[in-house]
């Protein structure tokens, strides 16, 4: 038996990923798209995009269906994680799972806070 190792999946889940930068994702924003942020909740809570929702990648083919922001799968959806790797595996599972329109935010949140765009820390976090 052969290992598969994480350059693997993320080699399988390339293809079917549809990658946006930040500029496309803040009109998508704009848009109403969901904004789907599959990091942990510590990382969410240390700042997060603009109405952004946490639905951490371990846990995100449980809550198809049950979470708000995952009950349409016509709905619009932006995901994103710290730097691209969870979010295109998380975009990989949402796809096979019926949900078409898919974009992941390239460079993750690393790359949109090092941008020029607006990021939304939880006020009960202390900095």
């Amino acid at each position: 038996m052969s290992v598969v190792t994480k350059e693997d999946l993320l080699a399988e889940a390339r293809p079917s990923v549809n990658p946006v930068d930040a500029n496309a994702a803040e009109a998508l924003l704009a848009e109403g798209a969901v904004v789907l942020d599959v990091r942990e909740p510590a990382e969410f809570d240390m700042g997060h995009l603009p109405g952004a929702v946490n639905v951490p990648r371990g846990v995100l083919e449980f809550r198809v269906g049950d979470h708000p922001a995952l009950k349409d799968a016509d709905a619009s959806i932006l995901l994103y994680c710290k730097n691209g790797g969870r979010s295109t595996l998380a975009a990989h599972t949402l796809k096979r799972m019926g949900f078409d329109k898919v974009q992941m935010l390239v460079g993750g949140f690393d790359g949109w806070a090092g941008d020029v765009h607006k990021v939304e820390v939880d006020p009960n976090v202390y900095q």
